[in-house]
């Protein structure tokens, strides 16, 4: 085991009716607040009015900004900047799912810094100060709500990059089950493939004697296995929802993590895909991960032969480890198969023709590779979306 350093300050609001409470958590950091939002769900759904409602009640003052939208735009980024410059704004509350909290913290970074907060998302700069910002979380997926994590695409070449900071993780997160209950399947679903790709990229380590570590992430995996499920045949399903969404938090606030050294090439050989044909970070994620396995298996066949046991309750093949190995990511495909993702390109009508491009843009045209476990170049890159095909 690493050497570590854990935080994780984030305040977690969890239950039934926690959304009522926002009024008073928010007027804590200020009386005069961005509420970034995404499309109109949360106004179908009578949520948008509960925190109207609760914020005017506590006295605090809002200028919205709707318009989040899956994989974040750096524009909206731009305007939410520009907004609370203008008017003086010292607080952001995001209601929504990792989009809108992306976008949120995003725009948290850009209000004080004189430059492009593009740079932050190139590697150009690295922020020292951040507005505050809550969150009301209404989708189990990214982990955002409590995470060091932010990603948004720029329009301008479509590049999907990251920014990792203890400066953004949020002040506090509201996390009610019940406002999940409406999801669609499909966005159920893929919120449940970017959990369990959290918890992998810190799963499959090379970091020796992390037992602990290792059958917490084996624990959240089959959490969410198992509810996964549930949730899909009975959507409000409020045990299975609340497993969901705490195990997403989780995979994602870094305790995972902790004496280890994770992985994230899948993320890294996803973002282009997703940044380029706009698909569901989830539904891309389900695609890359399996095909990043079957090319990376051999380097470690112990850690994958764990898996396969530990998680889907592979009987061990003493005589030919590397069976059961293949046998767990199998049951992985299979799984995604199972709650309606994708699993290869081919499903979602990619084909081939941008592989290159792809792989030139995760590795700066082969000046630098991606992930830990194994280190990945852009002809690997090209040899993992072919798996994908």
């Amino acid at each position: 085991m690493d050497n570590f350093i854990f935080k994780s300050p984030t305040k977690i609001i969890f239950g039934r009716g926690t959304e009522e409470l926002v009024g008073e958590e928010v007027k804590q950091y200020s009386k005069k607040i961005l509420l970034h939002y995404g499309g109109g769900s949360i106004k179908r759904t009578g949520l948008y009015d509960k925190v109207v409602n609760s914020l005017k009640k506590a006295g605090v003052e809002f200028i919205e900004l709707p318009g989040a939208q899956p994989n974040p735009r750096l524009s909206l980024v731009r305007e939410g900047i520009k907004i609370c410059r203008e008017n003086g704004i010292d607080f952001i509350l995001a209601v929504g799912g990792g989009s809108a909290i992306d976008s949120a913290k995003a725009i948290a970074v850009g209000v004080p810094y004189e430059g492009d907060v593009w740079d932050f998302y190139a590697g150009k700069a690295v922020p020292e100060k951040a507005l505050p910002l809550g969150v009301i979380l209404t989708l189990a997926a990214t982990g955002s709500e409590a995470s060091k994590s932010s990603v948004i695409t720029n329009e301008d070449g479509w590049y999907k990059r990251g920014l990792n900071v203890d400066i953004i993780r949020p002040q506090f997160a509201i996390m009610n089950p019940e406002l999940t209950f409406t999801l669609p399947p499909y966005q159920t679903s893929c919120g449940v493939a970017d959990i369990m790709a959290h918890i992998m990229e810190r799963y499959f380590t090379n970091t020796r004697n992390v037992e602990l570590t290792d059958r917490l992430c084996e624990a959240t995996l089959k959490t969410v296995i198992h509810n996964a499920p549930i949730v899909l045949k009975d959507p409000e399903n409020y045990a299975a929802r609340a497993e969901i969404m705490w195990a997403g938090t989780i995979a994602h606030n870094d305790l995972l993590s902790t004496g280890r050294i994770g992985d994230w090439s899948s993320h890294a050989i996803e973002h282009e895909l997703s940044a380029i044909y706009d698909i569901a970070h989830g539904a891309g994620l389900a695609i890359v991960f399996p095909a990043w396995m079957k090319y990376v298996y051999k380097h470690d066949i112990n850690r994958f032969v764990q898996f396969a046991v530990r998680v889907w309750d592979v009987d061990m093949n003493f005589e030919n480890p590397e069976e059961t190995a293949l046998e767990g990511i199998k049951r992985l495909e299979d799984f995604f198969r199972s709650i309606g993702l994708p699993v290869r390109l081919s499903e979602i009508n990619i084909s081939d023709d941008r592989f290159e491009e792809m792989a030139d843009k995760a590795t700066n045209r082969g000046q630098k590779t991606v992930g830990q476990f194994v280190q990945l170049g852009r002809e690997d890159i090209i040899n993992i979306y072919n798996l994908a095909k």
